[in-house]
C-alpha cells in the first residue's frame, strides 16, 4: 500500500493510492472508521493505530471503490508523508563505503571507515514536500544533496533484536538530506548545516513494508538537472537496517512515527573535483526503486 499526506482544495488529508498510483482516496472515504473510530486525521495518528485488520481492509479496496470516491493524483498537492515529525530525524553518516571514501578524500582521512554506526539528528519543521522549493538563502555557500532511504518506525521498541527488526518498521520513504557544507565545516558538526528550513525534502509516498521484500535491496539514485550523480543499491549499506535498529534502540526507545535516514551513496556534490554544489535554478530528483521519485527545485 502507498500512502500520502496531501492538500485538496487547501485542506490537508491523508490517503491511500490505487495500484496504478494514479488516484488517491482520503482515508475517511475508505470505511476505515468501522475499525478505527475516529478515523486518523494525520499520518502520525495512522501509523500509531495501524494494525493487520487495517491493512487487510485497505488491501481489499478495488478500482471500483477508487472510481467512486477518489481524486486524480495530478490534481492534488503532495506533502511530506509526515510533515511535522514528533522528534528530529535520526540520520546515519558515512553508511555507504563509497561515500565514506569520497568524504575521506575531501577531509584527508580516506581510510577512516566507520566501525560503528555514526548517528546525528536533523530538524524537519516542517519536512519539505514533493515539488516544494529547497531554499537558497543568504547563509548558503555550498549547498549539497544526499538521496537516502528513510524508514518509519511502526511500533515502540527498545533493545530490538536484529532478527525482529522488520516487526518494528511501518514502511519506507525517500529523504533528500540537503546539507550546507560551509556550515558543517564552520561549526565542526553536522546538525546546523543539515537543519535549515526546507532542508528535509521527503516523499513522495510512504510505502508500507508489505510492498518491499526484506532484507531491503533497492536501487537508489539522484540526478541534478537530469544528470545522474548518485547511483547504488541499499544492499551496499555498511550497517544494514537490522543492525541500525538493533544498535540505535540499545537503551533508547524508538516510537511509532520515528524516521531513520539510512545514509547516502557516493556522488554528492562535495565528492567531485571540482565540487558540484547546487545553485538556484537547479532541480534535484531522488529516486528509489518501488517507492518513486522525489523532485525539488532550488530557489
Amino acid at each position: 500500500m502507498y500512502f500520502a499526506t496531501y492538500l485538496e482544495n487547501g485542506t490537508e488529508k491523508i490517503g491511500v493510492l490505487n495500484r496504478a498510483k494514479t488516484r488517491i482516496m482520503a482515508l475517511e472515504n475508505t470505511g476505515l472508521e468501522k475499525i478505527l473510530n475516529p478515523c486518523p486525521k494525520t499520518m502520525l495518528e495512522f501509523v500509531e493505530n495501524f494494525n493487520e485488520e487495517v491493512l487487510a481492509h485497505l488491501q481489499g479496496l478495488t478500482e471500483k471503490d477508487f472510481n467512486g470516491s477518489s481524486v486524480e493524483v495530478d490534481k492534488i498537492k503532495l506533502c511530506a508523508p509526515i510533515p511535522y515529525p514528533r522528534r528530529n530525524i535520526f540520520c546515519l553518516g558515512k553508511n555507504y563505503l563509497d561515500h565514506a571514501r569520497e568524504v575521506g578524500t575531501v577531509l584527508g582521512d580516506q581510510n577512516d571507515i566507520p566501525k560503528d554506526p555514526i548517528y546525528f539528528s536533523k530538524v524537519a519543521s516542517p519536512a519539505t514536500g514533493h515539488g516544494d522549493v529547497i531554499e537558497y538563502t543568504d547563509v548558503v555557500t555550498r549547498l549539497d544533496y544526499e538521496v537516502e532511504l528513510a524508514l518509519i518506525i511502526g511500533k515502540e521498541g527498545k533493545n530490538i533484536p536484529r532478527e525482529k527488526a522488520e516487526e518494528y518498521i511501518f514502511g519506507y520513504t525517500i529523504l533528500n538530506d540537503v546539507s550546507e557544507r560551509g556550515l558543517q565545516k564552520r561549526h565542526g558538526q553536522w546538525h546546523k548545516g543539515k537543519s535549515l528550513d526546507s532542508f528535509s525534502p521527503m516523499g513522495p509516498y510512504l510505502v508500507h513494508k508489505s510492498m518491499i521484500p526484506f532484507p531491503v535491496e533497492l536501487e537508489i539514485s539522484c540526478s541534478v538537472n537530469g544528470e545522474v550523480r548518485q547511483q547504488s543499491n541499499t544492499n551496499n549499506l555498511i550497517f544494514d537496517i537490522p543492525t541500525i535498529l538493533s544498535d540505535l534502540s540499545l537503551g533508547m526507545t524508538l516510537r511509532p512515527g520515528d524516521i531513520i535516514a539510512t545514509g547516502t551513496p557516493a556522488g554528492v556534490g562535495m565528492g567531485f573535483t571540482p565540487f558540484k554544489f547546487l545553485n538556484p535554478g537547479d532541480v534535484v530528483s531522488c529516486t528509489i526503486e518501488k517507492i518513486g521519485t522525489l523532485t525539488n527545485p532550488v530557489k
